[in-house]
């Protein structure tokens, strides 16, 4: 099945981003929740999570989707390391995993000074072997998508873990529920998204921007604001253009903050990522569905 897409164009630089003779595909629909699509290029197919079904989704392109890990601890945001190994938050163990070559699974993080995270969201993995995750409270929320707790944390932060010693370090404490992170091109900036608004009335619905000064950030304010809905996946492309999830799709901003446009997508979407044999395939996990369109862009 495959919908017609509109697109909102509220900048030029925006038209060479889309390409008008595609369509947005739905790949997949029979999610509960779906989050944290990461794309394996070596093997050809995208792995993502159904956080309520407590399962991760397999996709491969012109073959069809399969379970791909079912009993994940209600894993959410997903990437790969350095070695291409496959790197995970869970809710439910309320942890950060590397799943090794041979399967077994590996704890990155799952306390800090001695008490429990509250729910890995997201994470990216820099160049050098460091793994940053952001650590809201929506897996001890309930028992919907996770296990309902007393959070351990006094707040809501964004940790570095370092790649070779292990050593965690919170980077960031002053979010209302961080969410999605991705770096700059040239991993000088680290973009965060605060998706708090979900559950706080008038809560910000903004992407913050950091300058990453060594093993900490420096605040460099407020990067976008998202207008439908609230920011929670984000990725950027070779040009710097970062592309938020929404409520009403896909927005994407430019390095300067402007934002160039929108792909609306009937779902609201949750999370996204490039892929394909030339990374210009944008994959998007929104609410039940697995949905793809290829743009004019590539993704890092």
């Amino acid at each position: 099945m495959a919908i017609m897409t509109p697109y909102q164009v509220d900048d030029q630089r925006f038209e060479a981003l889309t390409l008008l003779n595609v369509e947005l595909e739905m790949l997949f629909d029979g999610c509960r929740w779906a989050e944290g699509p990461v794309w394996f290029a070596d093997a050809g197919h995208l792995v993502w999570s159904d956080i309520p079904n407590n399962r991760m989704m397999r996709h491969i392109p012109d073959v069809g989707t399969s379970v791909y890990r079912q009993g994940a601890n209600f894993s959410n945001g997903n990437t790969r390391d350095r070695q291409g190994r496959l790197m995970s938050c869970e809710h439910g163990a309320r942890r950060v995993t590397r799943t090794e070559i041979d399967g077994s699974i590996t704890v990155i993080a799952d306390m800090f000074e001695g008490k429990r995270l509250n729910s890995p969201n997201d994470l990216v993995v820099r160049s050098d072997g460091s793994i940053w995750f952001t650590d809201p409270t929506y897996g001890i929320m309930g028992d919907y998508e996770g296990s309902k707790a007393e959070p351990e944390q006094p707040v809501r932060g964004v940790y570095r873990v370092d790649g070779q010693s292990g050593e965690i370090r919170r980077v960031v404490d002053d979010f209302l529920q961080p969410n999605g992170l991705a770096f700059s091109p040239d991993e000088s900036v680290l973009y965060v998204a605060d998706s708090g608004a979900s559950h706080t009335h008038g809560a910000p619905t903004h992407i913050r921007r950091f300058r990453v000064e060594g093993e900490t950030l420096k605040d460099d304010g407020v990067f976008c604001v998202i207008d439908v809905g609230v920011p929670d996946g984000i990725r950027v492309d070779t040009a710097g253009n970062l592309w938020s999830s929404a409520a009403d799709g896909v927005h994407c901003f430019a390095p300067d903050g402007t934002r160039l446009g929108k792909i609306l997508v009937p779902q609201v979407v949750a999370n996204l990522c490039f892929g394909g044999p030339r990374r210009n395939r944008l994959f998007i996990t929104a609410t039940r569905s697995l949905y793809a369109i290829y743009v004019g862009a590539r993704g890092l």
